[in-house]
């Protein structure tokens, strides 16, 4: 009968001495045995911890009961004050595993912890039994109280149950705020029961909504917005698995979907909207009329009844000033109250609304541009963006800053340089916030003991592009940057890169495998000699390609043989991950063959239609689109290429773009054949024969901005 025990045991799968659990334990003590896992565990729990053990039993089918006796064979959870508040204490022994924090928070982390422990399938509610896992100790605790994640609903719309998943996502890896940006220029995404037009309406842009689309799905009424009673039940969803979350509503910037609704809150001069078609843009609350702040009044104080969390973040940031300037209103303000700047409105209207706040019993978050001059109340938090200088000025200021400059921590910036995402702050992957370093970064002792933590950020203004009835897009933009972000949160000090990436292939991805999580893989290596292009990726990956212009995608199992590797582009899948595209130099090589350039538009003198004959940046015109407007690129000599890129607004980002229209190509210069149909602002070609021009119809009204930006061709040859 021992033999049958001992051959059974040995084909349990075991526990590794290496936890292998992100973000890494402080301490990690191996004892001698293991602790055998199977459906006849008791999960036992202290009464205050009931709601914890419902939780635990979504992933593990345990016998469950309160304060179970110690001589039975459980798992117990309980709290001990003798330790941090979010710390906790994971104890494994032959007969029990005992999982004690400091707080129903740090008791959830040890949770945490434990299902990090056990096969990645416990992620997707399969978790096989029994189990065996090593007897250990794990002591540990967060180095920093706030670790965050900002998103932005306001751009893209994400209905409740996928911000529940985000949630779930976030609290695997201990992160503990979520920032949520519910207002901005293009949506209003909460309930304000006495001015429910600002959600009514305000939720929605395009179609007969006041508010124009901007960024995406701009043939659509497109949006949504969270009720009172939705929102109280993700706030109770992410409280259970210790997220406070922090409401932002971005003022007195960022507001022209409130002042689509409410045209009153601006500033009392009629603007030149003829370059828009008439679509008034301006964004900023007048600072002179008093019952704008009745209104925000109103809007605050239920926010301050439905948000449980003490910060009320209020924004600050890029703050279009010049309204102010044109506004007698304001002006008069300045003159009565001796202001030398419109930044001392700016200075009036916030200190105005952490007034509001602190009557209500809480404090101010803001963007660093609102303490730069260093007047703003201290009972405050500052959210550092534009840069590591600005969160330092903040800290040596004695501001308590949230550390997140977009160099380091906009994880919608784009991972390498020919991805999808933004490239104004930086192009960075899950390595660098990973590197991140206070100490490294220049801040002193008595700055970073003003820091409170990082946060990391997502803004989706290019979501709403990319298919956002999914999260493939926003999945890998993520992750595994947050996995780096948890890590940082978590530990200070120095921190080794290549380690931890071998954590993630090891055992990390399989966990997000199993979340159904899209995460990026890192690029693989690709080379081409002797007629063969060669992909170099880890054994576990499976490698595909694509060969243009065809655009079909077939798996690759040995080297691609061609005399064009200009033709091909590869990427590796794992479980739910895959890598970008990426290919040899020779497929991103462009020509700039000499071309004329026409149009129904003028061009701008700050940015010329002489710069897309130079081929040396975007052009911008005079004034928005109309349905007709025309624009023709000539070649002086027909051009041979394999694909011509034709794309409106920025390269990063389908803003100020043609959001429809047609594009014709020419063989002879006179006569024009269709060719294809804008997607996006953009337009791939791939001709047969030489090429002497190109025509571009505008098929809209308009692009919610007051001119549309034109890139040069990028012409492959």
């Amino acid at each position: 009968m021992r033999l049958v025990l001992l051959c059974l045991l040995m084909l349990l799968p075991f526990g590794s001495l290496d936890a292998q659990i992100i973000p890494t334990p402080r301490s990690d003590t191996p004892a001698p045995g293991r602790f055998v896992l199977d459906d006849t565990t008791v999960l036992s729990y202290a009464d205050e911890l009931a709601p914890l053990a419902g939780y635990l039993l979504q992933y593990l089918p345990l016998t469950s009961g309160r304060n179970v006796s110690p001589t039975r064979r459980c798992i117990a959870l309980s709290l001990d004050d003798t330790l941090p508040a979010e710390g906790y204490r994971l104890t494994i022994r032959e007969e029990r595993i005992e999982l004690a924090g400091g707080t129903g928070g740090g008791a959830f982390y040890a949770v945490q912890s434990l299902l990090q422990l056990l096969p990645a399938e416990v992620y997707a509610g399969r978790c096989p039994l029994p189990v065996e896992l090593d007897c250990r100790t794990i002591a540990d605790a967060p180095a920093y109280a706030y670790r965050g994640m900002h998103l932005d609903v306001a751009r893209t719309w994400m209905e409740g149950e996928r911000l529940k998943r985000m949630i779930d996502l976030l609290a695997y890896h201990k992160i503990n705020k979520l920032h949520l940006h519910l207002a901005d220029d293009e949506g209003w995404r909460i309930e304000i029961l006495s001015h429910p037009e600002l959600a009514a309406i305000g939720g929605f842009r395009g179609g007969d909504s006041p508010v124009a689309p901007v960024y995406g799905k701009w043939g659509e009424k497109y949006g949504g917005y969270y009720t009172q009673a939705e929102m109280r039940e993700i706030i109770r969803y992410a409280a259970r698995r210790n997220i406070e979350i922090i409401p932002e509503i971005d003022l007195p910037g960022h507001s022209r979907t409130v002042a689509r609704i409410h045209p009153e809150i601006l500033c009392r001069y009629t603007p030149d909207t003829t370059p828009t078609g008439g679509y008034d843009t301006r964004s900023a609350w007048c600072v002179a009329r008093e019952e704008n702040y009745a209104l925000l009044e109103d809007i605050l104080d239920e926010i301050c009844r439905l948000f449980p969390s003490e910060l009320i973040h209020i924004g600050g940031d890029e703050v279009d000033r010049s309204q102010w300037e044109r506004c007698p209103d304001c002006r008069a303000l300045m003159r009565e109250r001796r202001m030398g700047s419109t930044a001392r409105l700016q200075d009036y209207f916030t200190n105005r609304l952490a007034e509001m706040l602190v009557r209500r019993g809480k404090r101010p978050a803001v963007w660093n541009e609102t303490v730069a001059d260093g007047t703003f109340t201290r009972d405050c938090a500052v959210y550092g963006w534009e840069s590591v200088k600005a969160c330092r000025q903040a800290a040596a200021q004695g501001y308590p800053t949230v550390v997140m400059p977009g160099q380091y921590f906009y994880f919608d910036m784009r991972q390498s340089a020919e991805e999808e995402g933004h490239n104004w702050a930086a192009i960075f992957d899950a390595g660098k916030p990973y590197g991140f370093d206070l100490s490294k970064q220049g801040f002193t002792p008595a700055e970073q003991s003003h820091v409170l933590g990082f946060e990391g950020a997502f803004w989706s203004e290019l979501y709403v592009s990319h298919e956002p009835e999914t999260t493939d897009y926003i999945d890998f933009m993520l992750f595994p940057r947050i996995c780096s972000l948890a890590e940082l949160c978590w530990h200070s000090g120095p921190k080794e890169w290549p380690a931890f990436k071998k954590r993630l292939y090891d055992s990390h991805f399989d966990r997000l495998n199993a979340m159904k999580v899209g995460y990026r893989l890192f690029p693989p290596a690709v080379s081409y000699a002797d007629g063969r292009l060669t992909v170099q990726a880890p054994a576990d990956e499976e490698v595909f390609c694509v060969e243009e212009p065809s655009g079909e995608e077939f798996r690759c199992t040995g080297p691609v043989y061609t005399t064009s590797p200009e033709r091909y582009r590869f990427r590796t899948r794992r479980g739910t991950g895959r890598s970008p595209w990426v290919a040899v130099p020779a497929y991103y090589r462009t020509i700039t063959p000499a071309v004329r350039f026409s149009s129904s538009f003028s061009g701008s003198t700050r940015a010329p239609f002489e710069r897309l004959e130079q081929y040396r940046g975007a052009a911008w015109t005079t004034r928005t689109c109309r349905r007709g407007d025309w624009m023709l690129f000539t070649f002086e000599q027909p051009v041979r290429c394999r694909e011509i890129h034709l794309q409106t607004g920025f390269f990063h980002l389908p803003k100020a773009i043609l959001n429809s229209g047609t594009v014709e190509i020419s063989y002879d210069g006179e006569t024009f054949l269709p060719a294809g149909e804008l997607t996006a602002g953009a337009c791939r070609l791939h001709p047969d024969r030489p090429v002497r021009a190109i025509r571009v119809t505008s098929g809209c009204d308009g692009n919610g901005d007051p001119r549309v930006i034109i890139q040069p061709l990028r012409i492959k040859p």
